[in-house]
């Protein structure tokens, strides 16, 4: 980050374009395995990992997250409060500049991250999301609007969505989100295609099947470019000031955010021109031959 603060900078009325999905983008490196979803990879690879880092900074991303991941297979309120105290600690002795909360399914473990951050952060800002299942309720019966507003008032210095949800169904919720609450709002979305009828992208269907997409083929139920930009476009909109997105994210798709959100990042310099394309471009700058006839031939029958 610049040397202002995430608060300063969020008061001054500045967004932050922010790239996750890095347990997606290194399983599908072939670094971890889809099911477990533990990343070795920080151990075992700590140079791609930073190479990674690199890439999505240079597509745009203002933030660079660090893992701190850890599951336990008991919900005891004290261990889990063990595990966020030693995280937080993490955090602070590597001198982050803030502490990302996210991916949270009920209010209470999101409040509870938020009570540890307050306590063990030594004063660090917070951002803290959570990931709604196919209601607007989380999964302890509390309304994502009200979730949020309490968030904010315990101290939460943004809040917000992030997995779970893509661009198409995330966008209404954050509707929501913004009239309950007065601060920063956080909108951090899967790439694929959820609807309706499909919320989310574990009850996603590979089109045309009835096989279960996720997680191994997901890549069939991918967002387009312009659906991830119409999705910037519209958080921007809304007033979302803290935007990016979840697991399935790259670079490609990063861009098209911090494009929309006026972002200067390198990899801009080399957004498409489509225009210059031999068969697809401009038909009075390229040979009529390849811009009608050939064209015509490899996309008609």
């Amino acid at each position: 980050m610049s040397r202002k603060g995430l608060r300063e900078r969020l008061k001054n009325g500045e967004t932050l374009v922010v790239a996750e999905g890095y347990i997606f983008e290194f399983e599908r490196r072939g670094y971890l395995k889809s099911g477990s979803f533990v990343p070795e990879v920080v151990l075992e690879h700590p140079e791609l990992v930073k190479s990674l880092h690199e890439e999505y900074v240079r597509s745009g991303s203002d933030v660079v997250l660090a893992f701190t991941y850890k599951r336990d297979d008991e919900d005891a309120i004290n261990k889990a409060r063990n595990m966020f105290k030693e995280q937080i600690e993490w955090a602070v002795e590597g001198r982050a500049d803030f502490i990302v909360a996210e991916t949270f399914g009920e209010f209470g473990e999101a409040m509870l991250a938020l009570e540890c951050i307050k306590e063990y952060g030594n004063g660090l800002p917070s951002v803290v999301t959570m990931s709604l299942p196919m209601t607007l309720n989380m999964h302890d019966g509390i309304p994502v609007d009200e979730a949020c507003r309490r968030l904010e008032e315990a101290g939460a210095d943004v809040v917000g969505l992030n997995c779970g949800r893509g661009p198409e169904t995330m966008v209404e919720p954050l509707k929501i989100i913004r009239k309950a609450c007065k601060g920063p709002i956080a909108a951090l979305p899967v790439p694929y295609r959820t609807n309706e009828n499909q919320v989310t992208f574990f009850s996603l269907t590979v089109p045309g099947t009835e096989k279960m997409a996720f997680p191994l083929d997901l890549s069939s139920c991918y967002c387009t470019r312009e659906e991830i930009r119409k999705f910037a476009e519209e958080s921007k909109s809304i007033g979302v000031q803290y935007v990016g997105i979840c697991c399935g994210n790259a670079p490609h798709f990063l861009r098209e955010v911090a494009a929309v959100y006026e972002k200067p990042a390198p990899a801009l310099k080399y957004s498409p021109e489509i225009e210059k394309h031999f068969i697809f471009g401009d038909e009075k700058k390229n040979d009529p031959y390849y811009t009608q006839t050939y064209k015509k031939k490899i996309t008609q029958k």
